[in-house]
């Protein structure tokens, strides 16, 4: 199954472990069309190994149509097993493919990937030379300004030398987490205490202005995207903001899509993902695996942590009985009447 689509596009919503799994990215596509998105990252060998398992790959790369466009983001350190799923994640329609080259986590780097291949690049280089070969999908690298540990700490010229060896690979889009890689630290803290150095990539795109340069890294609204993005930076990544406070991008059609659609209520976006909830209970899913990837929907406001805390109690009640004893009647009660909670802001607020 393949698509054809237009998706140079200027936003994306950045892959994060456990958070942008298919349930969060079809919830985010109810807030906006326009950002590209991405998978969680996928390790090669969770595909590799399940080759003739037809089942467990369709469970791991199957996505709702509505997620386009969307990158498979691929965790890899061997080529020759990269050459083997390439054509299966091309098969499931995907727009894209990723490399993750930036995860500093000690599991990532002990199986030779994430920002461990920033150190190894004759081993990224044979990668994407032979991803490239196994597929026409576009081929992008994610990964940081550079690592810092008690023995090293590379420079500006370093992550130069690593774009320019990539694109000569045959990379031409490049994710910058603008953060050094502590090694030292876990992956927690690496998107916190490591200060942002935006001007090393704008850096970068000055000097490789024919490659298609994208910025992440604590990016929190659309003021902050409208910034990079006056710097000529072709793209703007957003992170956690777009999980934890997702209707702060509400406007995100409007602003690039010139879309003249009424923006909707969280209320209106909540109602909107029923039938979801519903059509993936005859799926055999459980509300309460879905519905903590819309818990920041309704934050700041008043009420919100009650809204959740009941939301989890009821769902959970639901998570003893047999999936074919739930009616569906029960779960959309349930999810009307959680937003009881927010009645007394209704005149007041927009909901």
């Amino acid at each position: 199954m393949k698509f054809s689509i237009n998706f140079d596009r200027k936003i994306s919503i950045a892959p994060m472990m456990n958070l942008t799994e298919r349930h969060f990215r079809y919830f985010f596509r109810l807030i906006s069309k326009y950002p590209v998105l991405y998978t969680e990252m996928i390790p090669e060998t969770t595909i590799y190994y399940n080759l003739k398992n037809k089942e467990k790959i369709r469970k791991i790369l199957e996505f709702h149509p509505v997620e386009h466009p969307i990158i498979c983001q691929i965790g890899s350190s061997d080529s020759k097993k990269i050459q083997e799923i390439i054509p299966i994640i091309e098969e499931f329609g995907y727009d894209g493919i990723n490399l993750n080259c930036g995860c500093p986590s000690e599991k990532v780097r002990s199986g030779n990937f994430g920002i461990a291949l920033m150190l190894n690049q004759k081993n990224l280089i044979k990668i994407i030379e032979v991803a490239k070969s196994k597929t026409h999908l576009p081929i992008s690298i994610k990964h940081r300004i550079g690592l810092e540990s008690k023995e090293i700490k590379t420079n500006y010229e370093y992550l130069r030398s690593f774009i320019k060896n990539c694109y000569i690979a045959g990379c031409e889009h490049f994710i910058i987490h603008a953060r050094f890689a502590i090694l030292e630290k876990d992956p927690k803290k690496n998107r916190t205490i490591p200060p942002l150095l935006y001007e090393w990539v704008y850096k970068i795109k000055e000097e490789f202005p024919f490659l298609k340069i994208e910025i992440n890294g604590g990016i929190q609204n659309l003021q902050d995207i409208k910034k990079h993005l006056s710097y000529n930076i072709d793209k703007v990544m957003i992170g956690r903001a777009a999980y934890y406070n997702p209707y702060e991008f509400v406007e995100l059609d409007k602003a690039f899509m010139d879309s003249n659609q009424k923006i909707p209520t969280r209320t209106e976006i909540f109602r909107k993902l029923f039938p979801y909830i519903l059509e993936q209970l005859e799926k055999g899913i459980y509300p309460h695996r879905i519905l903590p990837h819309t818990y920041g929907l309704f934050y700041p406001l008043p009420y919100s942590q009650k809204w959740k805390k009941f939301l989890t109690e009821e769902f959970l009640k639901l998570k003893k009985l047999k999936i074919q004893e739930i009616k569906k009647e029960q779960i959309l009660e349930i999810l009307e009447k959680s937003l009881y909670f927010f009645k007394d802001l209704y005149s007041t607020i927009n909901v």
